[in-house]
């Protein structure tokens, strides 16, 4: 953690009060005294840094209050993602990832080869979703919390709701089978680029074909074929470089 991140309910008169994971992060990896200045973030806000003001309770379960100050505003996202979600244990490795990277939203499509039996995890709930994306953000870059929405049908998303919900975004779908390694293009650089990523099986002919003619270009990493996991944080990473 190298930003603590509060939620806004957590906060009360400038004074943040916590325990728990990020309380004990403190106590045994910063050790943290009263007095010492941290860094620090309102979830979906601005940040800044907090002072200790005071530590109680034992080492196992301390609870710590900390006067936070937040002027300052975040990194905000550059880029959205459709993505055909793998199994659920790779997708826990993932999503702090895609926060820690700078996703704003994140849109789950049922693709033909995604495995059925992921629409059933518990993972799709908020409960579950939200702290890991959290955990990400405390890497420290941002406080935004990405969104995450999910679209059992491909086609019905694509034809119907891309277009208006990115508008005039620069659209990238990762596919090994481009001839070559694809440039990103040309981007407005006030604008973020839309990515779709497939399933560990890949895209179908057809779910190309459907993304290229709503303004996808492919791109590709080589001809390696990549997990899931391994492709998006790659991909993520060398478009950062060439378009933020």
């Amino acid at each position: 953690m190298n930003r603590i991140l509060f939620e806004k309910s957590e906060i009360s008169n400038g004074v943040a009060e916590f325990s728990g994971a990020r309380a004990l992060h403190i106590l045994n990896v910063l050790h943290g005294e009263v007095g010492q200045k941290l860094k620090t973030g309102e979830l979906d806000g601005k940040i800044g840094s907090g002072t200790i003001l005071s530590i109680e309770g034992d080492v196992d379960c301390p609870r710590i209050r900390v006067l936070v100050e937040h002027t300052k505003e975040s990194l905000h996202p550059w880029c959205d993602l459709i993505l055909a979600p793998p199994r659920p244990r790779v997708m826990k490795r993932l999503l702090p990832q895609l926060a820690t990277m700078g996703v704003g939203r994140i849109f789950l499509v049922g693709a033909r080869k995604v495995e059925k039996a992921f629409w059933g995890a518990t993972l799709l709930k908020e409960s579950e979703f939200r702290p890991l994306l959290v955990d990400g953000l405390m890497q420290g870059g941002s406080s935004i919390v990405p969104v995450i929405e999910v679209r059992r049908n491909f086609l019905k998303f694509v034809t119907d709701e891309v277009d208006s919900l990115f508008p005039g975004s620069e659209r990238i779908v990762a596919h090994p089978y481009a001839e070559g390694e694809q440039g990103a293009g040309a981007m407005d650089r006030a604008g973020r680029l839309l990515l779709a990523v497939g399933p560990e099986g890949g895209w179908t002919d057809g779910e190309v074909e459907l993304l290229e003619s709503r303004g996808f270009k492919r791109y590709s990493l080589g001809k390696r074929i990549l997990r899931t996991d391994t492709a998006t944080i790659a991909l993520l990473a060398k478009l950062s470089t060439e378009l933020c």
